[in-house]
């Protein structure tokens, strides 16, 4: 399910149109439909709200002003492939070598 938070991407005809970030949804007065605020992820960034019903906002194909929309929520790619944790031992700590170092970037700049 898609919901607030969520990175979109909003095809047009088919063709991947812009990203959004859905920022807020709340019922509309309509029955089934909501107001969904997004923030457009374009030069300029803006926002706007649409009214959809919850299928169009997971997905379902619709049409806005005679064009066919789709909304599709993007996964992370390390979302897609989930890792699972050794058994047993969890996570074990690497010992110190006093080889490690820490590199400031604000020095880096500097020099």
């Amino acid at each position: 399910m898609t919901t607030m938070g969520d990175l979109v991407l909003v095809y047009q005809e088919e063709q991947p149109a812009f990203f959004a970030r859905i920022e807020d949804m709340w019922a509309d007065a309509k029955p089934g439909w909501y107001q969904v605020k997004l923030l457009v992820l374009q030069i300029p960034v803006e926002e706007t709200v649409w009214i959809l019903r919850e299928e169009y906002i997971n997905g379902e194909t619709f049409t806005m002003n005679g064009r066919k929309i789709r909304i599709e929520k993007v996964r992370s790619p390390h979302e897609a492939r989930p890792q699972s944790l050794p058994l047993g031992g969890g996570l074990k700590k690497k010992a110190a070598t006093g080889e490690d170092k820490v590199i400031s970037l604000i020095d880096r700049k500097k020099g």
